[in-house]
């Protein structure tokens, strides 16, 4: 019978503290003020996952995980707290690792498709108020109505375009969109462009089989998304990208039942990023998601400085809560901690409450869950320390480690499908060369009636013959009879014709 799979969190005189790899999939909380230690606990977890055979998505916000790639610096209190956790065949050395970059500068770039975003997760990356979602939801509609792909922001203004222009047509069918909400969209689309957003919107598509690799010893990818600079130019691009990778990986993972480990596990540093300003429908997505994901084998574990930080009902599904220093300052401060204490399953030998406060760097209290689902007793743990490098690599090293990528140059250079924009294009082309037709068509049939005019009068005028003298004079004297002159002639030559004076 194989030994149950196990991921060592850290220890106190030499007793340790494990987490039961089958109950990895519900999900974790790793919270503390900063400066605490949370970023070395996220590595070290990551660590255990790839150890295992457990592919990882980790997010650097700050720039200090790249270390993962390479073995850590030997020193003193390494060795300290190997001996004070009883760790036995520590090894330093690096891990397999895939850089990713949403702007494509520290690793591979990240893309997802326009309409794979959807209209939900777009609305609140460009925070549009309710009467412009509606116009945009609206514009998804009559996207996949008309086989329009909307792949990247071109297609989008382009769709936008063509509404504005076709408005009354379509207000029967979609309802009624005014030029102005859609103008509002269209300026928030180009803020989005500035914000180089153009980058992650577009293809090809992330392929989720290539975030859940193992290497050829059988050990899980880490992948290292970076986000240093998206969080500092639009925190909402990051938190919208893993929100739709959540998302995918829901809709498009089998069921795999009770495991022995998880298929995938993802961090998600920065958490509040995820909830901040979101709508309620949102946020009632994100919970929903969390809740039914780990059906499908995927672990969800948030960073951040308090657990108060998520909403009440994503908080009561981790299973694993790794709590570092908070500080109590302030009166709601200290309700915060006590709130906190109180979502731990008591230990009589430990004040959770104080002991919070008291914490050093490094240290945590930690509950986990046991075989049968339960939360253990919070228990005061020195975190283990990362076999690999605390800290972030040099730009030669990471360029070396992305020279030898599994993925290659797949997602390297971007990709432009026919798409909505040239599909309205040609429409508008086709519609261009129609009118023009129908132009020149009216206007032949107005010149052929104006010279069928013209040969009728012209055939009117010879089919009369030529004219003899008399009929010339006796005109040209009928035209003459208004005038006083005219009437003396007329009278002479009358008057010499019939006998007349």
């Amino acid at each position: 019978m194989t030994q149950p799979k196990t991921l060592l969190l850290g220890g106190q005189n030499k007793t340790q503290i494990r987490m039961d790899a089958s109950m990895a999939n519900r999900h974790g909380m790793i919270a503390g003020a900063t400066g605490t230690g949370k970023t070395i606990t996220m590595q070290i977890l990551a660590e255990e996952f790839s150890r295992i055979g457990v592919p990882v998505l980790m997010a650097d916000v700050k720039g200090d995980v790249s270390g993962l790639a390479r073995e850590a610096t030997p020193h003193p209190k390494i060795d300290e707290r190997i001996a004070a956790i009883g760790i036995e065949g520590y090894q330093m050395k690096g891990n397999p690792v895939v850089f990713w970059d949403l702007y494509g500068k520290l690793g591979h770039p990240v893309r997802a498709s326009v309409g794979e975003i959807g209209p939900l997760l777009l609305s609140n990356l460009m925070g549009l108020n309710d009467t412009q979602e509606g116009v945009l939801y609206a514009a998804f509609k009559i996207a996949d109505d008309n086989g329009l792909l909307l792949l990247d922001l071109e297609d989008l203004q382009s769709l936008l375009g063509w509404m504005s222009d076709n408005a009354r047509e379509l207000k029967g069918e979609y309802g009624n969109f005014t030029s102005a909400s859609i103008g509002a969209i269209q300026r928030d689309l180009l803020v989005l462009e500035e914000q180089d957003a153009e980058i992650f919107l577009g293809e090809p598509v992330l392929d989720l089989d290539d975030l859940m690799r193992l290497d050829f010893s059988g050990q899980g990818i880490i992948n290292i998304l970076d986000v240093t600079t998206v969080i500092s130019r639009g925190p909402r691009m990051y938190a919208t990208f893993l929100l739709w990778l959540m998302s995918e990986l829901f809709e498009n993972l089998p069921e795999v039942g009770d495991a022995d480990k998880p298929k995938f596990v993802m961090f998600f540093d920065e958490a509040p990023l995820l909830f901040d300003d979101a709508p309620k429908a949102l946020v009632d997505k994100i919970e929903q998601v969390v809740r039914l994901i780990r059906s499908k084998g995927v672990g969800i574990y948030f960073v951040s400085q308090s657990p108060l930080d998520l909403p009440e009902d994503v908080l009561g599904q981790l299973g694993l809560k790794i709590q570092h220093a908070l500080r109590a300052f302030t009166p709601k401060e200290k309700r915060a901690v006590d709130i906190v204490a109180e979502n731990f399953r008591q230990n009589p030998s430990i004040n959770t409450q104080e002991v919070i406060t008291e914490l050093d760097i490094g240290e945590a209290l930690v509950s986990t869950l046991d075989a049968e689902g339960a939360p253990t007793q919070v228990e005061r743990v020195l975190i283990r320390p990362p076999q690999s490098r605390i800290g972030p690599i040099g730009e030669e090293e990471r360029k070396d480690q992305m020279k030898r990528s599994p993925i290659g140059s797949k997602y390297d250079e971007g990709e432009n499908r026919e798409s909505a924009m040239e599909s309205l294009k040609k429409r508008a082309e086709k519609k261009l060369q129609w009118e023009t037709a129908e132009a020149e068509r009216e206007t032949a049939e107005k010149l052929a009636e104006k010279e069928a005019k013209q040969a009728a009068r012209s055939n009117q005028r010879s089919g009369r013959g030529r004219e003899t003298a008399s009929q010339a004079l006796i005109k040209s004297l009928a035209r003459s009879v208004g005038s006083q002159i005219g009437r003396r002639v007329i009278r002479g030559v009358m008057g010499s014709l019939f006998g007349g004076r």
